[in-house]
């Protein structure tokens, strides 16, 4: 009897700490704590650009580069830098205020923003890409992101009008 109890409190500890880890990378999330630097051209509707991440731990700046890169392409678009051509972003500013539900649930962790973004090389950081920042981590991290399914995606969904609608 003893056992079964012991057991529940050790699965509820789990629990609780796994939900502790998400909370906090919800927190990173809702802050918006990154820099994005277009790094080539990817294939036709893909970018392919370096999300650098800030966290307290590497591992945190790692998981959330992919939500920092689909982000960016939504809400901020990103500048030219060499031969990259910069982009203007998907949405305008008040659409994530506007449709704040449908973002919440779309970047939440495991969220559909996932459908959108891949890290390049297994998400293996180059030495450069790796900073210690004060008391938190500046990591660079390549994310390709399929832009014209994301578009296609936010177009169904009413967050923004489609291409053939015109402005």
């Amino acid at each position: 009897m003893k056992l079964n109890y012991l057991l529940i409190i050790i699965f509820i500890i789990t629990l609780s700490s796994c939900g502790s880890s998400n909370r906090k990378l919800n927190n990173d999330t809702d802050q918006w704590r990154y820099e994005i630097e277009p790094v080539n051209v990817g294939t036709q509707g893909t970018y392919l650009v370096k999300a650098w991440t800030y966290a307290k731990k590497p591992e945190k700046a790692i998981k959330q580069a992919k939500k920092n890169a689909v982000h960016c392409i939504i809400f901020r678009g990103f500048s030219s830098k060499n031969r990259v051509s910069g982009q203007k972003p998907l949405a305008d500013s008040n659409s994530e205020i506007e449709h704040k539900a449908f973002f919440k649930e779309f970047f939440k962790e495991g969220g559909r923003y996932l459908k959108f973004a891949t890290t390049s090389n297994d998400g293996s950081i180059a030495p450069g890409d790796f900073r210690k920042v004060g008391k938190e981590y500046k990591v660079g991290v390549i994310v390709s992101v399929s832009v014209s399914q994301l578009r296609k995606d936010l177009e169904d969904a009413n967050i923004i009008k489609k291409l053939s609608a015109g402005f």
